[in-house]
């Protein structure tokens, strides 16, 4: 047997009753033992397999126990039988690479005198590990990981995260940390999303005018690809490129303006939306080129999958363009759709050809796309419906844009097999791979991109890997909520850049008062901040930009006052709502001078009247609910107004501290009926 290293020399057992930690996603099953396994200073390994990813695993797992500990664990060799181990079970190494339906099954069994992992594949090996690591939590003699027993399987083998880094450059820092997050969340696929109009982003050397003229200088190597690809797989993650074609080609052309159906000059574009260059599909040569770009450039990515986008071509230089309409003409094409077509079948046989198949946005799906076609579906779920019923395999990324800055709680109802897909056929259902959650760059860049992705992405890992019963939101907020600290251990800066970000707007002055207006606000989404004042050299340094998604004070206070307005006598509850209360009601007089003069932050002065009005309205709520005292009908019935106007965006933000006032608003409602 190949001995590995790891971990902490184990005290005794600790007592029976332990409570297990919230994992994310939720185990298949999940039975409490008795006892604890104590986190001291070393610990031994031991593996099966001479394997060079479970050994790189054994090594993150050391780092990432002392993150979370504080304690500085050492590798150790392998001791007696009575030292505390750490052992990993595999049948087999599975794929070189990690494979659409590898198994990624395991158990996993903790107890006080060490931990045991057995799975399939070293694939599954790793996603035992992000389970262990997930149990770490303090204990009554230290950190300790509970003892457990748990099987475990994915609901879904397709479980993405697509990432633009046209739109905004991601440096490869920023990615690598992303696929850390991801594994710890037992994410699969990374989808990168790697050329569109605002920046053509990888290195070719047999067209390198297309990076050189295409990126503003912001592009991977050839080089840096490979390592990303190769610490990818060393988490069980699989890559999959994305260059959008024939449309989204902006970048393209000034590097090899000869690709376009339009007159030039072209330029980056620096605006977003949907543009009208598009490559010219009645030239041969756009083939050849296609070709050879991708013999070139699929050797880089070893999954079998290229992501060839197809969406939101418009066709207005088709239809402008002689040379294309004399083509459809010769070829009976009736109208654009049926061009697209064409250009997706040519591609779809030149990727064959080089060993790969094609994917692509549901604005691809017709039929006779190719054998093998995986639609993507994005602009509703009925795509996704059409695609399978074609006999396309499928992948669900409506509901899933994080861009959109959607709550967590509505991520969490998309179901890849939900809506209609409920009503497939057990041969239907097998087509759906399961989804991927999209990270588009409109208003990211590398500073903010961590805090819109994370932890929300955990509510679509968890609907993609747990049993399709799994949906109890509240339950996926307390356990996402502590993910989202377990995930700073990763690398992920979803946390630690949101002080730095207000620190910056205050300037000189106290940053406090800022964090209470921020604390009670969240930021809005693609579909509310969209327009011409955003362009690639917009800075995103607003308040907006410093925002969460999510205000996990304001989801706090709607539970202490749903439980107050259940029970007026809950005095806990009720203290918590006025001290909160109280500091919004106080915080305007303490903020309005910063915003004097500042120009970073003047437009928040409403936002903070607002803040200040919120907080003395549920302050009289308080005293009406605890004292069991009527409202006037008139005074409940405007405040619940103005509540309500107060959730509508203000400076693209919106005052999520309205909400937990409201439910007190409603309660009196209630009570005065």
């Amino acid at each position: 047997m190949h001995r590995l290293l790891l971990l902490l020399p184990i005290a005794a057992a600790l007592q029976a009753g332990t409570p297990i930690p919230g994992l994310m996603p939720l185990p298949t099953k999940v039975e409490p033992a008795a006892g604890a396994l104590p986190i001291g200073a070393a610990v031994s390994a031991t593996a099966n397999l001479d394997d060079a990813r479970l050994e790189s695993a054994f090594d993150r797992l050391i780092a990432r126990m002392t993150g979370q500990t504080g304690i500085a664990i050492q590798r150790v060799p392998p001791a007696d039988p009575a030292h505390p181990t750490v052992r990993v079970e595999c049948a087999g190494r599975g794929a070189d690479y990690p494979a659409l339906g590898e198994d990624e099954s395991y158990r996993l069994d903790v107890a006080a005198d060490g931990a045991h992992i057995a799975a399939s594949t070293v694939d599954g090996a790793l996603r035992g590990m992000e389970t262990l690591l997930q149990l770490i939590a303090p204990g009554p003699n230290g950190f300790q990981i509970a003892a457990v027993h748990i099987e475990d399987r994915p609901r879904f083998p397709w479980r993405g995260l697509m990432m633009d880094v046209s739109r905004h450059w991601m440096p490869v820092e920023v990615v690598k940390r992303n696929l850390d997050a991801m594994a710890a969340v037992k994410l699969n696929v990374f989808h990168w999303h790697l050329a569109d109009d605002q920046g053509f982003r990888v290195e070719s050397k047999r067209f390198p005018r297309l990076a050189e003229r295409g990126s503003d200088g912001h592009y991977y190597t050839q080089d840096q690809i490979r390592a990303v690809v190769a610490y990818a797989r060393d988490r069980g993650i699989r890559v999959v490129p994305e260059f959008d074609i024939p449309g989204h080609t902006q970048s393209w052309f000034p590097g090899l303006p000869e690709l376009a159906a339009g007159p030039g000059p072209f330029e980056i574009g620096r605006h977003f939306g949907v543009f009208d260059p598009v490559m010219d599909p009645s030239r041969e040569e756009t083939y050849a080129f296609i070709d050879e770009f991708i013999g070139e450039i699929a050797p880089l990515f070893p999954d079998p999958y290229f992501h060839i986008g197809g969406d939101e071509v418009n066709g207005k230089q088709w239809n402008q363009s002689p040379a294309v309409q004399a083509f459809a003409k010769e070829h009976g094409f009736k109208d654009t759709l049926a061009i697209q077509l064409y250009f997706s079948q040519r591609v779809h046989q030149i990727l064959e050809r080089h060993g790969k198949k094609m994917i692509g946005w549901d604005e691809i799906l017709q039929p006779n796309l190719g054998e093998g076609t995986v639609v993507q579906t994005w602009r509703n779920q009925a795509s996704l419906a059409d695609s399978v019923r074609q006999g396309y395999r499928g992948i669900l990324s409506w509901g899933y844009y994080l861009d959109h800055m959607k709550p967590a709680s509505y991520l969490y109802t998309v179901d890849p097999l939900g809506g209609v897909a409920a009503q497939f056929s057990a041969d239907e259902a097998a087509r759906v791979l399961g989804g991927e959650a999209c990270m588009w760059a409109e208003l990211v860049d590398a500073e903010t991109v961590d805090s819109r992705i994370w932890p929300r992405a955990a509510a679509v890992a968890e609907r993609l890997w747990s049993s399709k019963d799994v949906t109890d939101a509240d339950s996926m907020y307390t356990r996402m909520a502590r993910i989202s600290r377990v995930l700073e251990w990763t690398g992920i800066q979803h946390r630690s850049e949101y002080q730095p970000m207000l620190d910056r707007l205050a300037g000189e002055c106290p940053a406090a008062p800022l964090r209470v207006l921020a604390d009670a606000s969240e930021a809005t989404g693609l579909d509310q901040r969209h327009g011409s004042r955003y362009t690639t050299f917009t800075p995103l340094n607003r308040f907006v930009d410093a925002l969460p998604a999510e205000s996990e004070l304001a989801r706090a206070l709607e539970q202490a006052a749903a439980r107050l307005a259940a029970n007026p006598g809950d005095a806990a509850a009720a203290q918590t709502l006025r001290v909160q209360f109280a500091v919004w009601a106080a915080n305007d007089a303490a903020l309005a001078p910063m915003l004097e003069g500042n120009a970073l932050i003047e437009e928040l002065k409403p936002l903070s009247g607002k803040l200040a009005m919120a907080g003395a309205t549920g302050l009289r709520a308080l005293d009406y609910l605890v004292a069991k005292r009527a409202a006037p009908k008139s005074w409940v019935a405007a405040q619940s107004a103005e509540m309500a106007r107060m959730l509508k965006p203000n400076a693209e933000v919106v005052l999520a501290a309205a909400r937990p006032v409201k439910l007190l608003l409603d309660a009196l409602a209630k009570s005065g009926k």
